[in-house]
């Protein structure tokens, strides 16, 4: 398969931020903010399980020294594991993507599951010994726990804490059977129609944050009742509408401080504060500190 990114002429190597789990298990993790494609590369022996997840951007996996790659596009996922020889990491990153990857050693992984080993398909006995490469689709709520783990914003001191959680919450979502779990939980949503109805609910909240429209306005506008509007959504992207837009607001109003190029009282504006008071409340609340101290600890 052709490299469809050989024709970019500026590359540049990149290094993975790596945060230790526990062992047999660590989490890697990039983001490529320049305007080149950045590679990226990291020893993987046999005895691991590789998660990686696309969460902006592309990738393009080389594999056998270049002889085949794999491209994965935003929003996307591939599991690698092959037994029979080692997986080194070898991953180019477009410009403005980033990549979450979760490496496990199989022995702990297959302790997670010994009891239902044939829930897994590669765990079971007749395929322990086979390769497994699969690509999918990541899911609204791993989606909402990669972008917690790519815009980590807690005391450094707690960061291998937190991961440790993001990263089992997201190997359950990976495996998690959400057919059978939908159809459980909250039948309607196996309607695509209604699926495409909460993603539009989403889309409309993060356009008008400043000014969002009610709950009941915003059920009659995507045509759902207001009891499934508030199930679908937080079955959808795992919390609230309200909780949902709060927490978008917070990391548009951190990159905005960040930018330098809003003061407080604009960026609370921005973000649908009417007054300084109660943004730097709110703000407080989602990060422990003032926009003002937050904007001076990143000077």
């Amino acid at each position: 398969m052709q490299n469809e990114f050989s024709n970019i002429k500026s590359i540049a190597r990149g290094t993975f931020n790596e945060t230790f789990i526990e062992d047999g298990f660590f989490v890697l993790t990039h983001k490529n903010e320049t305007n080149t494609v950045e590679i990226l590369e990291r020893e993987i022996d046999s005895s691991y399980i590789q998660f990686h997840f696309c969460v902006k951007g592309a990738l393009n996996f080389i594999f056998n020294q270049g002889n085949y790659s794999l491209t994965i596009n935003e929003f996307s996922s591939l599991l690698l594991y092959n037994p029979q020889r080692d997986l080194p990491i070898h991953v180019e990153l477009q410009p403005e993507s980033s990549l979450v990857s979760l490496v496990i050693s199989i022995k702990k992984f297959h302790g997670l599951f010994s009891k239902d080993a044939n829930y897994i398909t590669f765990l079971t006995e007749d395929n322990r010994d086979k390769k497994y490469y699969k690509d999918g689709v990541i899911s609204p709520s791993m989606t909402v726990v990669l972008n917690q783990m790519m815009n980590f914003n807690l005391n450094a001191s707690i960061k291998t804490l937190y991961y440790k959680g993001k990263a089992y919450e997201l190997l359950s979502l990976f495996f998690n059977k959400n057919e059978d779990a939908n159809i459980e939980q909250c039948p309607f949503l196996v309607d695509e129609e209604n699926v495409a109805k909460l993603k539009m609910a989403k889309d409309i909240i993060v356009t008008n944050m400043a000014e969002p429209p009610t709950l009941q306005e915003l059920a009659d506008t995507i045509g759902l009742s207001l009891k499934r509007l508030k199930e679908g959504f937080k079955q959808i992207y795992g919390d609230t509408v309200y909780s949902f837009l709060f927490d978008y607001k917070m990391e548009v109003a951190r990159k905005l401080l960040e930018s330098g190029d809003h003061n407080v009282n604009e960026v609370g504006l921005k973000v649908g504060y009417s007054t300084a008071s109660h943004f730097i409340a709110a703000f407080k609340k989602k990060y422990g500190t003032t926009p003002k101290k937050y904007v001076q600890s990143k000077s």
